[in-house]
């Protein structure tokens, strides 16, 4: 396999990952459904956020996208903290008696994440979108994209992508693939630029194709940040000037496939490292063309923020919690969510060994920005 450098760890750590299968699988596989959930047609699991505690809370994750028979799972973002040593690479063994300078852990933060958190899937396909902390200097994204290019022409999206334009063999860090009538569309809005108006033509592109294909009927759009006018506003491309004005027109290119059409719309983000549901249900939406459905899911081992002060209009919303998106999609095009917390007991023992179970509690209980205990308020 390309671009892991040194992939010392992949055996144990599948080997622990097996051991916890049994555990997981013990669990029920999804929460009370609305709908009967024998017609199914296919299940995915979504996450973003793995720095800073990413190798202790990955692993348990990794388990139970196993065991619940994932067709993938996709990671919307941010890595690793680059801008400083993450904790978990901090409290590996190795270096634990030589602290490590910030050009060495530069060197290795990358190949650390695919080599501890992404190859231990096996044979699950894995879609990498691209968070800010990707592009944090001296990181960039061509950087990445070297980085990642395994992941980034497989061959499903390399078939995607020449199907599209027969020409286009750039690798990019936007892309999209289609399965079982779905289609998934990863967008990159992890840096101040972004949407360009070439992510922006290809994206509205790839709409329009939806659009006149009666074969697709539902459309799943993953990025890192959430859209302009969400519930966190101020943690949004709310930020920047390009970021709102290109956002809204994204959203509003979404409302369109809705409304004329007739697609199935759902936005999934992560860069909150919060969990969050109905995210889009803002006065801004409910009086400019509607309210798409929304998700936050920035769960994957961040330091957890506090969750906005304002959400009244937001769903179930969880802070100070790990955990992951399991979706499910119907034969009809709807797609059902369910938010899976990950608890310390769920972590691999070999995991727990490898950081000691020290550490590992230090994730679940100190690795937060939040105030609060772990919460759960519906709206």
């Amino acid at each position: 396999m390309k671009n892991v450098l040194g992939i010392s760890c992949m055996a144990a750590l599948a080997l622990c990952i097996a051991c916890s299968l049994a555990r997981a699988q013990d669990q029920p596989s999804a929460a009370a459904q609305s709908k009967d959930s024998s017609d199914v047609v296919l299940r995915f699991d979504v996450s973003g956020d793995s720095r800073n505690c990413g190798d202790v809370v990955m692993p348990g994750i990794t388990a139970q996208v196993l065991a619940d028979h994932a067709a993938f799972y996709w990671h919307l973002g941010d890595f690793r903290a680059i801008y400083a040593i993450d904790e978990d690479i901090r409290h590996q063994p190795e270096h634990l008696d030589k602290p490590m300078t910030m050009d060495e852990y530069r060197a290795i933060a990358w190949p650390d994440f695919l080599e501890n958190q992404i190859v231990p899937f096996g044979p699950v396909p894995v879609f990498l979108g691209i968070g800010n902390h990707e592009t944090i200097a001296p990181k960039t994204r061509a950087e990445l994209i070297a980085q990642i290019a395994d992941w980034l022409d497989t061959p499903l999206l390399r078939e995607q992508r020449l199907r599209d334009d027969p020409h286009d063999f750039r690798l990019k860090t936007y892309y999209h693939w289609i399965m079982a009538g779905a289609d998934f569309i990863n967008m990159d809005n992890a840096s101040a630029d972004q949407f360009d108006k070439a992510q922006l033509e290809w994206f509205e592109g790839v709409l329009a194709r939806d659009a006149e294909n009666a074969g697709i009927e539902t459309i799943v759009v993953g990025m890192h940040q959430a859209l302009p006018e969400s519930i966190p506003y101020d943690h949004s491309m709310n930020a920047t000037f390009i970021g709102a004005e290109s956002g809204r027109r994204v959203y509003e290119d979404l409302q369109r496939a809705q409304k004329h059409a007739h697609k199935k719309i759902y936005i999934l983000a992560s860069h909150s490292h919060f969990y969050m549901e109905n995210v889009y249900n803002t006065e801004r939406w409910r009086t400019h063309g509607g309210v798409l459905p929304g998700w936050i899911i920035g769960t994957a081992g961040a330091v957890r923020y506090p969750l906005p002060a304002e959400r009244s209009g937001a769903g179930a919303a969880m802070t100070n919690v790990y955990g992951y998106l399991r979706a499910s999609l119907h034969a009809d095009g709807d797609l059902e969510f369910e938010f899976r917390k990950l608890e310390e007991t769920d972590i691999p023992a070999a995991v727990a060994a490898r950081y000691t179970p020290k550490f590992v509690h230090w994730c679940f209980v100190e690795n937060s920005n939040a105030k609060t205990e772990a919460e759960s308020d519906a709206h």
